[in-house]
């Protein structure tokens, strides 16, 4: 007996096709092409979810190095002082402070200073 595959071929292809717009030339338009773009495509998405969180991690780190070095600590010795001082502030709060709010940071370095 034999099988054809119009309709299921017809939406297989459609659906890679649809998530192909936007692609440069034949890579939307030819479904192989299409397909093998969608592959590394989606292997670069779920990569760079992953490494956005460590972009994001080191950009606040040397925001908070930097507003650290104007208050007259290093990085290191902040985030030590902060543990010893009990103080529960992540990363991201701290290198919004530094930049939106440098009094309010400044405080939180002397405070921690006098942890040391």
């Amino acid at each position: 007996m034999r099988v054809k595959t119009g309709v299921v071929r017809r939406r297989r292809h459609k659906k890679i096709l649809k998530l192909a717009r936007g692609f440069y030339s034949g890579r939307r338009k030819h479904f192989r092409k299409a397909k093998e773009q969608l592959e590394r495509s989606m292997y670069y998405a779920f990569r760079d979810r992953k490494q956005k969180k460590r972009d994001f991690r080191s950009l606040w780190i040397v925001r908070i190095n930097a507003a650290c070095r104007i208050n007259g600590i290093s990085y290191s010795k902040f985030m030590h002082a902060l543990k010893l001082s009990n103080i529960d502030l992540d990363r991201k709060i701290l290198a919004d402070m530094a930049m939106n709010d440098p009094v309010a940071f400044a405080k939180i370095a002397e405070s921690a200073k006098k942890s040391l």
